[in-house]
């Protein structure tokens, strides 16, 4: 439990906070991880009990701020930055009193003077910049958007929403996991109504807006007896003040308030109730409330594209009409017949669509709009770490927030679909023009998380190397997100007990909803595309896959000689066999250097296994590459090598199977040839599509990978 400070001297109450701040800092470089994203999670508690500490916190913030630039200019030190810009917007948002103007602007001048930083320190700074000018010129905007849109308030003058899906793997989770974790999660979506949502922003909007002119304890009694229609009524009143002040600007302040003070009046007025006998300068607690949230066993792969295409087709008709119009209909080239395909129907219905038209014309060329054949690309530009998410706003598109549970495996599978995904709507827009998808893990385990090491992620070939790798590049997400797995595996148990406490039992929601509302920078994982040709009786068949982490590919008929060589390590090879087992695969590969044209040929003496792992630059700072290392049966001809595309083709009518992200579920047998090269973003082909409209082919200032956006607190600009 978190002590309340309500009543602590002024003094006592700043000591007890900046020790709190101290030991989060401290916190966020140590090792050990069984305590990391607790202290964090107590000084939320800790505002959520007394919101009046939230201007002496803020105070506090700035304070460190300055004392962390400082120690920047000396030390080249960056680690603190970011922890303390995320905890300053996080108290921002939950503060339910109003923050004098004064220390608004002192955070903004402060702020200010951190865009010279390097990104992405430069790039969290300007975005907490934009939240906090927001809440000079419209104090509770901040807290109005985020409960209006994840809450699915649908109103008139900001239509915008927001859906959590966490998708966790069954390959990770237990039958009881699984149903301690859903009952978990799912928890906070009981005793939900839209007039109590509304009555707690009503409440939280005015008296921050208000501050002393606002009886808080008053304006809640009055709210508790409106009739649920006149909830209504105020509350559009309220969203059209913010949205109006928010285009306004600074000039529009002055009128803002005024408005805010003309609500207040209206509803003391026509509530009926007796004054409480309560303090009227007593401040009440509005937290945040827990976003709805589904969860769901990642089975199929088609899971999510259904997941997806039902969310942004159920808020259709809040897009604009006539864009709706251009997205909905394909011209063909030869007669100008316009033929409604009814997108949203379609992928509702079944997640394969047919876009064979109902007329058929030989050589007649259907194509999209430029419009939206640049959507795409526009997309990836905003993707890249220190876009600003303004343009997402500016397009009105609705934000879908995936979550994936699980190791290495997950973000294997998640890859694929987030490549098929690409790729469908490359074809025919369905998803893009609708929905901003935002990618977020939270590692999970079957086994032992203490057993992953955390050094090189790549290199160790542990379940949970991704998470290792976004650890290090992102400390605050080490912190508060690595850490949330051994929470998680613990859950099936303390349910069986009953031993948790309700506000314990809180810790992963919290946790869970302050990394979807302050994760907001992308750490971009590079995929590669692996062409993988197969022998059957029917001859050869290809199949094209998509890897993250790590490819493994083996020849089977050596697995037992390995094992059984590698018990007898001290017993030498014989000379026959080594003649037997001579070169069984041959190799082609680009070897990195300045001009990337060297291209080594070769064959590969007495190797049983090969093992690819993905190093991202973020950890090489160069460039994205592949580490190759070939086993072989005598360890005088392993070795390893560095490239971006490689191709290994069997001979003597071997075969290797072949596993992708250490994931069974992913395994090929019978493989003759494999082709890995890096993975090339289907959304930027745009100059291979024929129009009669001339575009600008931006893409070609693009790079044309394609790589998986996971959001962190840090992201990285590679």
């Amino acid at each position: 439990m978190v002590d309340s400070p309500t009543g602590v001297p002024p003094l006592t109450l700043e000591s007890s906070l900046n020790n709190n701040i101290q030991a989060l800092l401290k916190e966020t470089g140590g090792q050990n991880a069984s305590q990391k994203g607790m202290l964090r999670w107590s000084l939320q508690k800790k505002l959520e009990a007394d919101p009046s500490c939230s201007v002496s916190l803020i105070r506090l913030l700035v304070k460190e701020l300055e004392k962390r630039q400082e120690m920047i200019q000396k030390t080249q030190s960056f680690t603190h930055v970011i922890p303390v810009m995320h905890t300053l917007y996080s108290v921002v948002i939950k503060s339910g009193v109003m923050i004098p103007t004064s220390l608004f602007q002192t955070v903004y001048d402060r702020l200010m003077k951190l865009l010279i930083l390097p990104s992405p320190y430069s790039t969290v700074a300007r975005s907490t910049m934009r939240s906090i000018k927001m809440e000079i010129t419209t104090p509770g905007s901040l807290y109005l958007r985020t409960v209006t849109a994840e809450q699915n308030l649908r109103k008139e003058h900001h239509a915008l929403q927001e859906k959590v899906f966490v998708l966790a793997d069954p390959a990770v989770f237990s039958a009881p996991l699984e149903a301690a974790v859903r009952a978990h999660l799912e928890s906070s979506n009981f005793l939900r109504d839209a007039p109590t949502m509304e009555r707690n922003v009503l409440q939280r909007v005015l008296q921050t807006g208000l501050g002393m002119n606002c009886q808080s304890s008053r304006l809640a009694q009055a709210l508790e007896a409106l009739e649920e229609p006149m909830v209504e009524k105020h509350f559009q009143e309220v969203v059209l003040a913010v949205e109006k002040s928010l285009k306004q600007g600074a000039e529009g302040r002055a009128n803002y308030l005024n408005k805010l003070q003309h609500i207040y009046r209206d509803i003391l007025s026509a509530s009926k109730e007796e004054r409480p006998r309560l303090d009227p300068g007593s401040v009440r607690s509005t937290a945040m409330p827990f976003p709805e949230i589904h969860f769901l066993l990642w089975r199929e792969e088609e899971d999510l594209w259904n997941l997806l295409a039902n969310f942004a087709c159920s808020n259709s008709a809040s897009v604009d009409e006539e864009e709706k119009d251009k997205r909905d209909s394909v011209q063909s080239r030869d007669s100008g017949i316009v033929r409604d395909l009814n997108d949203c129907d379609d992928a509702a219905k079944s997640p394969v669509r047919n876009h064979a038209p109902a007329i058929t014309r030989r050589n007649a060329y259907k194509n999209s709009s430029s419009a939206d054949q640049l959507s795409l690309v526009r997309e990836k530009m905003e993707a890249c770490p220190g876009s600003s998410p303004l343009l997402d706003e500016n397009r009105g598109r609705h934000t879908a927030r995936v979550v994936v549970l699980g190791d290495n495996r997950v973000l294997g599978r998640l890859s694929k679909a987030y490549h098929s995904i690409r790729k469908r709507e490359s074809k025919h827009l369905i998803l893009t023009n609708k929905l901003n998808i935002r990618l977020y893990y939270i590692p999970v385990t079957d086994g032992d998380p203490s057993l992953s090491s955390t050094g090189s992620p790549c290199q160790d070939g542990g379940t949970l190397s991704l998470s290792s790798l976004l650890g290090r590049v992102d400390p605050w997400y080490n912190s508060n997100i690595n850490s949330l797995g051994a929470a998680i595996s613990k859950l099936a148990g303390k349910q069986a007990k009953k031993s948790e406490s309700p506000v314990q039992n809180h810790f992963l929601l919290d946790t869970l909803c302050y990394y979807l509302r302050c994760g907001t920078q992308p750490v971009n994982l590079p995929l590669y595309s692996v062409k993988i040709t197969r022998s059957s009786s029917e001859g050869q068949s290809v199949v094209e896959e998509v890897f993250v982490s790590h490819l493994e590919a083996d020849i089977p008929e050596f697995r037992h000689l390995k094992e059984k060589l590698s018990k007898k390590m001290s017993v030498r090879l014989k000379k026959p066999t080594i003649k037997v087992f001579g070169a069984v695969i041959s190799v082609s590969y680009t070897k990195i250097s300045l001009s990337r044209r060297q291209v080594l040929d070769g064959e590969a003496p007495m190797i049983c296994g090969v093992v690819v792992t993905s190093e991202p630059a973020a950890l090489t700072s160069g460039v994205n590459h592949l580490t190759v290392m070939f086993d072989s049966l005598n360890p005088v001809y392993n070795s390893t090598i560095k490239t971006q595309s490689i191709s290994i083709r069997t001979l003597e009518h071997r075969t290797l199977s072949v596993c992708l992200d250490k994931d069974s579920r992913r395994t090929y047998t019978d493989v003759q040839r494999l082709e890995i090269t890096p993975c090339l973003d289907p959304g930027c082909d745009i100059g291979s599509r024929r129009s009669f409209v001339p575009i600008v082919d931006f893409s070609k200032y693009l790079d044309k990978a394609l790589s998986l956006p996971i959001q962190t607190f840090t992201g990285v600009t590679v």
